[in-house]
């Protein structure tokens, strides 16, 4: 059965795309997963990090199951529905409020290449491939699929993945902008928790804030004067507090989310 497995570790939440016998290749059920289990993480204070994987060694998600485009995908309506809820995963990983890091082994192609773009941190194997070679199969990647990859990476990297349609290494992918970090194939998953880990060591409204500012100062418009205030809500918070104490008092700071 394919899935979308969620486990929880402390703080650290994982979701593992689950399929395989087809090296994770994602379809409708487990994009519909995908977007139900991050909303569900999304409202839950206890979760500080999130790590997307995907099961066993081979690959992150080598794309979309294609077997099913026959019977699922195969009229406008059909194609609407479908990638309408694909749009809806990524958009549920691109809002979520929480960090999440890709944890990137083998292939990551397609479908898993637009999952790890709306992620907030990519952390990659040397041996990890990325592409989106869509144009040996006579199909355009939907609107909303591309929209991540394109603030992640820009036009000109987009059109070469997409046009040419090559795969491209990890160490390219890293010098394109695709990756936060390349590493060792056999320290990708140390490095990927690690990650997680120095990201819940800090205070967690601030995460969700610096999130909330780098997309907000992404569209251009200037602030406005409340929302320069809003900027300050720290102030009003029990963790900016102990932030402050702990730092003052040479102690590691226990942060509430409050």
């Amino acid at each position: 059965m394919t899935t979308v497995d969620l486990s929880l570790q402390g703080e650290i939440a994982t979701l593992t795309l689950n399929n395989p016998d087809k090296l994770n290749a994602i379809n409708l059920a487990m994009w519909q997963q995908l977007a139900e289990r991050l909303a569900a993480l999304s409202a839950d204070p206890a979760v500080r990090c999130i790590v997307l994987r995907g099961a066993g060694e081979q690959a992150f998600a080598a794309g979309g199951d294609l077997e099913e485009f026959v019977t699922a995908r195969a009229t406008l309506e059909q194609a609407l529905f479908y990638h309408g809820e694909v749009a809806r995963a990524l958009n549920a990983i691109a809002d979520c409020p929480h960090p999440t890091v890709a944890l990137i082994r083998g292939a990551c192609i397609g479908g898993g290449l637009e999952i790890a773009g709306v992620c907030d941190l990519r952390i990659a194997g040397e041996s990890a491939r990325f592409g989106a070679p869509i144009n040996k199969l006579g199909f355009s990647m939907y609107p909303g699929e591309m929209e991540g990859l394109l603030k992640l990476a820009g036009p000109a990297v987009i059109k070469e993945i997409l046009l040419e349609g090559r795969i491209l290494g990890a160490r390219e992918a890293y010098e394109k902008g695709l990756l936060t970090r390349v590493v060792a194939d056999a320290q990708v998953e140390d490095e990927a928790y690690a990650t997680a880990r120095r990201i819940c060591g800090g205070a967690p409204l601030v995460a969700g804030w610096h999130k909330q500012w780098i997309r907000r100062l992404q569209d251009g418009r200037p602030l406005s004067d409340e929302e320069k205030a809003a900027s300050f809500a720290f102030l009003a918070t029990e963790d900016y507090r102990e932030g402050l104490a702990a730092f003052l008092e040479k102690r590691k700071p226990a942060f509430k989310a409050r």
